[in-house]
């Protein structure tokens, strides 16, 4: 019996069961995936979450805003990437100690290789990209961009986060650049970006007026803009981008191919994106 689960708040709008309930169907595992809405101050119930994973009460743990990095100092231990980037979205025991993972990064540099093809193996360097929002999702989405070699400008509405996200990649200084962000533009060059992602929440149901993009701000051209947030399916950021002719893009890919590779950490069963794509197309 496979008992997994995600915590964060809110989640109301989670796809995650569904996700994992596909996943535990196609391999025949018999097992569950709740919905533990934790408040942001609520350190005990989060505790006691990851104690039924300590005990085995739990098979593990996802890990979502705004957890993502209070959950750093209640862990024994973080895989190598989980520590590069400074957050966690998959918990899970091994040899007795209670680890935790990131399975974002990966994640969405597959999903963004759909988009952005990575011909013959190779990397186009020296691409630049443009990532609002500093959180635990903005940090695993440059921790991908910048092992793929991209040159990654980071903006968000605290200069002391982004001054904070940038130094969590010292080996990468670079090749990354913190921008002042306001509503009414940015003051700096984005002409040249040829990727924009939106790593907020801004935008996401019941916020579906807003955007991270500020209003009256030229879209730079030929950029894909690529919005984390995946409900709904077509954000206001997403939208202006494709009214400016530009390609935009969702995060319903990035969920899944994060969701199946916590899957595998936690059973071993590789599970083909395409099922699990397919459970989401009436939700």
């Amino acid at each position: 019996m496979i008992s997994l689960g995600l915590v964060g708040y809110p989640l109301d709008f989670s796809l995650s069961p569904v996700i994992h309930t596909a996943a535990m169907k196609y391999c025949g595992f018999e097992g569950n995936y709740a919905l533990f809405p934790v408040a942001p101050d609520d350190l005990n119930e989060l505790k006691e979450l990851l104690d039924r994973v300590r005990k085995g009460r739990m098979t593990g743990l996802n890990i979502t805003i705004p957890h993502k990095q209070k959950v750093l100092p209640l862990l024994n231990e973080l895989t190598q990437v989980a520590q590069a980037i400074g957050a966690v979205n998959t918990i899970f025991m091994r040899n007795g100690e209670l680890i935790g993972d990131n399975t974002d990064a990966q994640g969405f540099i597959a999903d963004l290789h759909k988009y952005i093809p990575v011909k013959f193996g190779e990397r186009e360097k020296g691409q630049k990209a443009l990532v609002i929002g500093a959180g635990g999702a903005a940090r695993a989405v440059v921790y991908g961009l910048v092992n793929e070699s991209w040159k990654v400008m980071v903006t968000a509405r605290s200069s002391e986060k982004t001054k904070a996200l940038i130094a969590q990649f010292p080996d990468h200084a670079s090749c990354l650049t913190g921008i002042e962000y306001d509503r009414h533009g940015f003051q700096a060059e984005i002409s040249s970006m040829r990727l924009v992602i939106n790593a907020t929440p801004v935008g996401m149901t019941p916020d579906v007026e807003n955007s991270p993009w500020p209003a009256g701000e030229p879209h730079p051209k030929n950029a894909i803009f690529y919005d984390l947030v995946y409900k709904p399916r077509e954000t206001k950021f997403v939208q202006d981008a494709r009214a400016s002719g530009l390609v935009a893009f969702n995060g319903l890919g990035m969920l899944v191919e994060q969701a199946a590779l916590a899957f595998k950490i936690w059973t071993g069963s590789d599970v083909p994106r395409e099922l699990l794509l397919a459970s989401l197309e009436e939700k």
